[in-house]
């Protein structure tokens, strides 16, 4: 039960990431027997540039791009049955260039992208799936031909880069990358959306009686942090609600308050806020508000 809810936290974190950028399909049904493609991505030209925020996964979506993640390690026929559902996508490609009597161009066909936790020797080299010098360790690739590559997550060097694919790591190598992503600016376009994933994640997890280990650590990693953000929200909605009652209130003492002087009063922590809601009832113009600001904000 619970590698489904991360097999389905997986595609939904994948498509959250990616649907800026371009067309996400997760999942989407391959021809030939019912096989279903995790995530299946077509990037948007002008949007292949802003792709760089997501680093080495940005990398991997510049063109189109199939992504497998896989919970636990991928086996040797998990594997096969990925490249079966390339070669499915890319004889769809073929049949409907014949009929269109048209070529199929290279960057038509997609690129398999491979995401496991970890991966034995002896299954990369059952596979000839090689490391290049012009990527990252971790990242293995299959014959040119077969357009594929086994990302061995765990492989992957701990740098900010290789941030969003070690969220689907396990164990250490996740607990490692959640701390990362709450260190982020809480401005970062992904922060936000990404944990509100996991603390999703998290929730479903709790549910579940058998729990592996790493799960359990996974929900005693988030805890915390949840709780914290919970705590924060709280807080943020406390400040909103102030915010709103003190410009209410300055709004039938003083008259309509330009938006200069909103600016600078939404920017009073909510100790301030509080200190002005005392302080208002003393104003009997709009230089009193300015003077009372000056002072606090200088």
């Amino acid at each position: 039960m619970t590698r489904f809810i991360h097999d389905q936290f997986a595609k939904d974190y994948l498509e959250e990431l990616l649907k800026p950028y371009g067309e996400v399909k997760a999942p989407s049904r391959v021809a030939g027997e019912i096989r279903e493609i995790d995530v299946s991505f077509s990037p948007r030209i002008e949007q292949i540039t802003n792709l760089e925020v997501l680093g080495l996964l940005g990398r991997f979506a510049a063109t189109p791009a199939i992504f497998e993640p896989y919970r636990n390690a991928a086996s040797n026929d998990e594997i096969c049955d990925c490249l079966l559902k390339l070669l499915e996508v890319k004889g769809a490609l073929q049949r409907e260039a014949n009929r269109n009597n048209t070529n199929v161009q290279e960057s038509e066909i997609p690129k398999l992208w491979i995401l496991t936790p970890t991966a034995s020797e002896n299954l990369l080299s059952s596979f000839r799936a090689m490391p290049t010098n012009d990527w990252l360790p971790g990242v293995h690739f299959l014959a040119d031909a077969l357009r594929t590559a086994i990302v061995a997550i765990h492989q992957l060097p701990v740098i900010e880069e290789t941030l969003w694919l070690r969220i689907l790591g396990r164990g250490k190598v996740q607990s490692q990358a959640i701390d990362e992503l709450q260190s982020l600016p809480p401005n970062h376009p992904f922060q936000k959306a990404t944990l509100e994933l996991v603390y999703n994640l998290r929730q479903n997890l709790r549910v579940n009686q058998n729990l592996e280990p790493d799960d359990q650590e996974l929900i005693m990693r988030l805890e915390p942090l949840y709780q914290q953000d919970r705590e924060q929200a709280i807080q943020e909605g406390s400040k909103q609600g102030e915010q709103r009652l003190i410009i209410r209130q300055l709004n039938r003492r003083l008259g309509e308050i330009d938006s200069s002087l909103i600016g600078r009063i939404l920017e009073l922590s909510i100790e301030q806020l509080e200190t002005l809601g005392e302080a208002l009832l003393d104003f009997s113009s709009l230089t009193d508000l300015e003077t009372w600001l000056n002072q606090r904000q200088g």
